[in-house]
C-alpha cells in the first residue's frame, strides 16, 4: 500500500485495536520515509461523540493522549475518567467565557487564535500548554488566526502568565492538497521560532491526511473516525 493511501478518508474495517494498530503502522510508514523517528509524534485520538467506554478502552489499548473540541462533553468526560493516565488535548475551539472552566480539566488547548482568548486564559497561579492555531483559507469565520496576524499573537502569548507555547496548529483546508497545506504550515512553525525558540511543535494531520502531516514535521497528530470509527448515531 502506498504512504498516502495509509490515511484513507474511509473508516478502516476491525475492531477497535486492529484501526488502532493500522493507524500506528501508517505512522511509522510516514516518519520513516521521512527520516524521522516514530517516538517524536503524538498521537492525540480525539473522542467527540463518543462514549467513556471507548476512552477506556482505548486506555487498556496504551492510548494516553485523548482530544475533544466540546467543552461540556470534554468537561464531563474529564470528570467520569479522572483515575486515569490521561493527557486532555483540547482541539476545538474556546469561547472567552468558557476559556477558565476549559483552562481547569485541560492540559494542552490547541486552539489559541486571538488576544481576548489569551487575557482570558492566563493566570498568575498556573501554566497550560498551548497552540496558535492559524488559518490556512480566506474565510475569517473559521477558526484560527490570520498569518498575517501570527507575529502579534505569539507576542501576546509570550507575554502572557500562565501560559507556555509549544507551536503552531491548522487544519488543512477542503479541497487543498494537504502536504502543500502542511508545508505552508511548517514555514508559519520556522517563523513563530524566531520569537519563541522553544516552540517547535507543529498540531497539524487528521485522519485522512496524516502521513502528509508527518512529512511535513507534525509532531502532534488529532485522529478521530480512522481509530473510532463512525460516530454514534445520536437519537
Amino acid at each position: 500500500m502506498a504512504l498516502h493511501d495509509a490515511a484513507s478518508s474511509e473508516t478502516p474495517p476491525g475492531d477497535l485495536a486492529s484501526r488502532l494498530g493500522a493507524v500506528h503502522n501508517g505512522i511509522i510508514d510516514a516518519a520513516r520515509e521521512a527520516g524521522r523517528d516514530p517516538a517524536d509524534i503524538t498521537m492525540i485520538v480525539v473522542t467527540k461523540f463518543h462514549p467513556v467506554s471507548l476512552i477506556e478502552a482505548l486506555y487498556a489499548l496504551g492510548v494516553h493522549h485523548v482530544g475533544e473540541n466540546r467543552h461540556q462533553e470534554a468537561q464531563s468526560k474529564a470528570a467520569l475518567l479522572a483515575d486515569l493516565d490521561l493527557t486532555w488535548h483540547f482541539v476545538g475551539q474556546v469561547q472567552g467565557k468558557k476559556a477558565r472552566q476549559v483552562r481547569a480539566y485541560t492540559d494542552v488547548i490547541h486552539s489559541v487564535d486571538r488576544e481576548s482568548l489569551v487575557t482570558a486564559l492566563g493566570s498568575e497561579e498556573s501554566s497550560i500548554d498551548c497552540f496558535i492555531q492559524v488559518n490556512l483559507t480566506d474565510d475569517a469565520a473559521r477558526g484560527g488566526v490570520d498569518p498575517l496576524n501570527l507575529p502579534a499573537l505569539v507576542e501576546r502569548v509570550l507575554a502572557t502568565p500562565g501560559l507556555e507555547l509549544l507551536g503552531v496548529m491548522a487544519v488543512a483546508p477542503l479541497g487543498a492538497e494537504p502536504r502543500r497545506a502542511f508545508a505552508r504550515v511548517r514555514e508559519l512553525g520556522e517563523q513563530v521560532r524566531t520569537q519563541a525558540p522553544t516552540a517547535t511543535a507543529l498540531s497539524m494531520g487528521m485522519s485522512q491526511d496524516y502521513a502528509a502531516a508527518v512529512l511535513e514535521g507534525a509532531t502532534h497528530l488529532r485522529i478521530g473516525a480512522a481509530i473510532t470509527g463512525n460516530r454514534p448515531v445520536l437519537g
